[in-house]
């Protein structure tokens, strides 16, 4: 089957025309978070000082401060090796998808231990990737 074939086949077996365009388009979206961090690390990472201020936990507000902020740079670079690691495993599809679907459910998980300000983003965004997983992830499994 040729590529220009595939669409239409697609269509006759009764799947959607763009079945991977979520895991596409949010693979992407964390590239290029993964890009924006890494020009705020390349500019200044004293930027991250105040991110957990309001952390919900003590454990968090301190580990950041002590941890994070001890060497802001480097903390900075493995969070833009996350990103990149987590999108590029979306874009790559099948098995891969599964791992960077987990990774992205994570990050935003975890987002909300710092703070109740986090919830406005992290609540919808888990809404919209828990339901674009498994829509991927159901779609995949036709196809196998």
């Amino acid at each position: 089957m040729t590529i220009t074939q595939a669409p239409a086949a697609d269509r006759a077996a009764g799947r959607p025309r763009r079945a991977g365009l979520g895991r596409q388009l949010v693979g992407g979206f964390f590239l290029v978070t993964g890009g924006v961090h890494l020009g705020l690390v390349a500019a200044d990472p004293q930027v991250y000082e105040h991110f957990a201020d309001h952390g919900l936990l003590a454990i968090v507000r301190s580990g950041w401060h002590d941890i994070f902020m001890a060497t802001p740079s480097f903390y900075g670079l493995l969070l833009v090796a996350g990103e990149i690691t987590a999108g590029t495993l979306l874009l790559i599809g099948g098995r891969a998808a599964r791992i960077g679907w987990v990774a992205v459910i994570a990050f935003h998980v975890l987002l909300l231990l710092f703070g109740w300000w986090t919830w406005a983003w992290c609540l919808p965004a888990l809404a919209l990737l828990g339901w674009l997983a498994r829509s991927d992830l159901r779609s995949s499994r036709r196809r196998s």
